[in-house]
C-alpha cells in the first residue's frame, strides 16, 4: 500500500514539475528518454534531403500549420522577425503561374518528369522580407531551416526554390505576386515547396575540411 501511494505522489507530482511548479527545483539529470530524443533532432537532420518528385496530394493544412508555427519560432534578430509567410496549396494557383513559366521558359517543360515550376510541389510556401532590415535574409533562413527540418520529422519533403521566386517577381507572374498579398516594404525572396515524396534521393557528399576548430 505504502508503494502504491508513493507512486500516485510521484504521478501527480510531474506535471508540477514540468511546470515549474518548485522554484528551488534543479533541473533533472538526463535519461536514456531525453538522450534518444537528441538523437531523433540529430538523425532528423542528417536524413533529410531536398526532394524535387512528390505525390500528387497537397500537404494537409494542419500540418502545414505546425510547419509554419515551427518556423516562426525560429530565432531572429532583436526578435523583429521581419518575414511575412504565404501558404499556396490552391492547384489553380500554381497551375496558372506555371503557364506563364513555361512560356518564359519552354525548355523546362520538355522535362518529362516537369509538372510545375516549384518542383512539382503540391504545397508552396512564399517567403516575403523586411526590405529595411540588413538581417532579415539570415532571419528568413533560420525560419526555412525550420520549417523543412519540421516537415522531415513529419515525412514532408521539401526543397528551397530561388530561381521560381526570381519569376515570381517578372512583369509576366505580377497578377500572381500581387496575389499573395505582402505588405508594403516587404518583398518575396525565396519559396519553399513542400508535399509527400515521391523519391529517395541519395546524400551528397559534405565537404568536412571547410570545418576547423582553432585552439
Amino acid at each position: 500500500m505504502r508503494n502504491l501511494k508513493q507512486t500516485t505522489f510521484a504521478v501527480l507530482l510531474l506535471p508540477l514539475m514540468a511546470c515549474g511548479g518548485g522554484a528551488q527545483q534543479q533541473a533533472p539529470a538526463e535519461t536514456p528518454v531525453q538522450d534518444s530524443l537528441k538523437n531523433q533532432v540529430v538523425e532528423t537532420i542528417m536524413t533529410r534531403r531536398s526532394v524535387r518528385q512528390y505525390k500528387p496530394q497537397a500537404v494537409e493544412r494542419e500540418k502545414m500549420q505546425t510547419i509554419v508555427e515551427c518556423g516562426i519560432n525560429a530565432p531572429n534578430a532583436m526578435n523583429k522577425q521581419p518575414w511575412e509567410v504565404r501558404v499556396v496549396d490552391n492547384a489553380d494557383y500554381i497551375n496558372g503561374v506555371t503557364e506563364l513559366y513555361k512560356k518564359a521558359n519552354p525548355k523546362a517543360a520538355e522535362d518529362p518528369a516537369f509538372k510545375n515550376m516549384f518542383r512539382n510541389a503540391p504545397t508552396v510556401v512564399f517567403i516575403g522580407h523586411d526590405t529595411k532590415s540588413e538581417s532579415s535574409p539570415f532571419d528568413c533562413g533560420l525560419l526555412a531551416e525550420n520549417m523543412m527540418i519540421s516537415a522531415w520529422s513529419m515525412g514532408i519533403g521539401s526543397c528551397c526554390l530561388g530561381s521560381p521566386a526570381r519569376f515570381m517577381k517578372t512583369p509576366e507572374a505580377a497578377e500572381y505576386l500581387q496575389k499573395l498579398g505582402f505588405s508594403e516594404g516587404y518583398e518575396l525572396l525565396y519559396c519553399i515547396g513542400f508535399g509527400y515524396p515521391d523519391e529517395a534521393p541519395a546524400a551528397k557528399p559534405r565537404e568536412a575540411a571547410k570545418v576547423k576548430f582553432v585552439e
